[in-house]
């Protein structure tokens, strides 16, 4: 047996490693083209941002309503138009006048102005509906979240949750 052969002989190893490199390639630009031509690279861009929010809860005393304190406490800055606060089982006034179970940010703090950013450190208030002093505690069963919602509405997630004393 002619073991020189073995060493000279590689003629076939070398198309054998072009075809495998050529469909790798093949299949990569495949790949990248439908991800674009499907519009899966467009959600991409359309993730939630990323913060955090803490609660706090001051109960009815009877003098004064129950009220819910809701701090922006870090991360990425959102604009006001796009964060929702919402409840179930209960109503509560996110500007002193009017009831409801969601309000924007922004019905909340600068009159409804959109605009306005959300940064570490602002805060809300809602507050519990009645207004009574009765020392009733409307927010004990409640369920809060606050919601993004992206500018064009296709997006959306609860970056935080708070549930009642009671709930």
């Amino acid at each position: 047996m002619d073991i020189k052969r073995f060493f000279d002989d590689d003629g076939a190893v070398s198309p054998v490693i072009g075809v495998i490199l050529m469909v790798a390639i093949t299949v990569i630009l495949a790949a990248v083209i439908a991800t674009f031509v499907l519009g899966l690279g467009d959600q991409v861009s359309n993730t939630a941002p990323q913060a955090s929010f803490s609660f706090d809860y001051t109960a009815d005393d009877g003098t004064n309503t129950g009220e819910l304190t809701i701090t922006h406490d870090g991360g990425d800055t959102i604009t006001a138009g796009n964060l929702k606060v919402s409840t179930a089982g209960t109503s509560f006034t996110p500007d002193g006048s009017s009831t409801g179970t969601s309000a924007t940010w922004d019905q909340f703090t600068n009159g409804g102005n959109t605009n306005s950013d959300v940064t570490a450190g602002s805060t809300v208030t809602a507050a519990e509906e009645t207004g009574s002093g009765d020392g009733s505690e409307e927010f004990a069963g409640a369920k809060f979240r606050v919601v993004f919602t992206s500018a064009e509405g296709s997006n959306s997630a609860t970056l935080a949750k708070w549930s009642g004393p009671d709930a």
